[in-house]
């Protein structure tokens, strides 16, 4: 590390520990796998179970459903495109995407889909990459008909019907007019997924094969990916999304037969990949060394400062802003870092513990994942709880409180 600087406290440590397992204690969280890491220090707990009722313990290399935590490993797919120069931030997408050529844009938010007008310009790569094509999942303008339509077409994850094979998602996605002009505004979650389709389509092989090849292997990601084989699953722990209400326990997936049983249809960049804390501990590590994994060059340097800084002006992101703050009952407080690079966020203010210029993001299924530059930490925890209760948020919350008061 260049901080000349490295480790942690053990009263520090021992305080993360204390934390952690007053959660799992609680009862709310059945287990977890959290690793930190500080220059040449790397350090591991593991607590609780597999499952809510017990099962086997948790272990260092338990497979998690990483959800929106693969949004910023996801992305690093399309920084080899860049570094190669097969993309170009400023080219047309409809090149490889002609679904997204001569687009039409609401009139307002909740116009019906025919009340438009034409995009001002074409999407480019970089409206891409940043999440603001002018498509995404906006939780405050739930009931109107752009939303519906995209429930309805099942271009996103989590619903009852799988999401379809790439080629005809494209399909269904190129049907509806954008939510807003390209360019202008930072939304979540379709671009993430759409950059998956983007690599595929560049390439020429599936997206999942070219992030194996180019990412996971370099790096020693043996157990990432977008499933789990059936050998392995007995390492996969049941995902929970508790009752809202009451705060029973409800199995959101099973292990055996659920939905990371098999290879997907849509290998989707925006919440599919399955990994280990090690796994992820390889990626971010890379990223704040500038690129490299054991002397090897993954992506450039200015590759990973690109993705690791914020690309929105305010006018971009005061959509993310107003759900992170005024609306922190949907998020339990999470996602108020400020800004937004390249699939992940981007802290550009300080709002709790962390340094400007932290990098990561949270996912659904109770995982937690960032690093930062200044003080060269990285932690990474992984539950299985759903963020349908305040829990997983608030055992996050403690884990970052904590580990950030454990540099000497």
């Amino acid at each position: 590390m260049e901080h000349g600087k490295s480790g942690f406290t053990e009263a520090g440590l021992r305080r993360v520990r204390g934390v952690l397992e007053r959660h799992v204690e609680s009862g709310k969280i059945p287990g977890l796998v959290a690793l930190v890491s500080r220059g040449e220090e790397t350090h591991v707990e593991t607590i609780g179970t597999m499952r809510h009722d017990g099962g086997a313990p948790m272990r260092r290399d338990t497979i998690f459903r990483m959800a929106s935590t693969s949004k910023p490993v996801t992305i690093a797919a399309a920084m080899v495109l860049l570094d190669e120069c097969g993309l170009r931030l400023d080219d047309l997408v409809q090149e490889w995407l002609p679904e997204l050529a001569d687009r039409q844009v609401l009139k307002s938010i909740d116009s019906q889909l025919d009340d438009t007008v034409p995009a001002r310009r074409p999407i480019t790569v970089r409206d891409v990459l940043t999440s603001t094509f002018g498509l995404g999942m906006d939780m405050t303008v739930l009931g109107t008909p752009i939303m519906g339509a995209i429930f309805e077409r099942g271009l996103t994850p989590n619903l009852p019907t799988p999401v379809p094979e790439q080629d005809e998602w494209m399909r269904r996605l190129g049907e509806l007019p954008l939510m807003h002009q390209p360019g202008a505004r930072w939304q979540y979650q379709i671009s993430s997924d759409l950059v998956g389709v983007l690599v595929s389509r560049v390439t020429g092989r599936s997206f999942e094969d070219f992030l194996r090849e180019r990412v996971f292997e370099p790096l020693g990601m043996k157990d990432t990916g977008f499933h789990v084989p059936a050998d392995q699953i007995d390492r996969l722990p049941t995902l929970y999304a508790p009752d809202p209400q009451t705060g029973e326990f409800q199995v959101w997936d099973e292990a055996e037969g659920g939905r990371w049983s098999q290879p997907p249809a849509f290998q989707g960049g925006g919440g599919g990949l399955v990994s280990t804390a090690d796994d992820f501990h390889a990626y971010f590590r890379m990223l704040l060394n500038g690129g490299t994994h054991d002397g090897r060059r993954i992506l450039s340097r200015p590759a990973v400062q690109l993705m690791t800084t914020n690309s929105l002006a305010p006018e971009q992101q005061a959509a993310r802003h107003a759900m992170a703050t005024e609306n922190v009952h949907i998020s339990f407080g999470q996602g108020q870092q400020g800004g937004w690079g390249y699939g992940m966020a981007v802290r550009t203010h300080r709002s709790d513990y962390a340094p400007i210029g932290q990098f990561g993001w949270d996912g659904g299924s109770g995982t937690s994942t960032y690093a930062d530059p200044e003080t060269g930490i990285t932690g990474i925890l992984l539950t299985q709880v759903g963020y349908t209760v305040p829990a997983p948020a608030r055992l996050m919350n403690d884990f970052w409180t904590t580990l950030y008061q454990a540099i000497p």
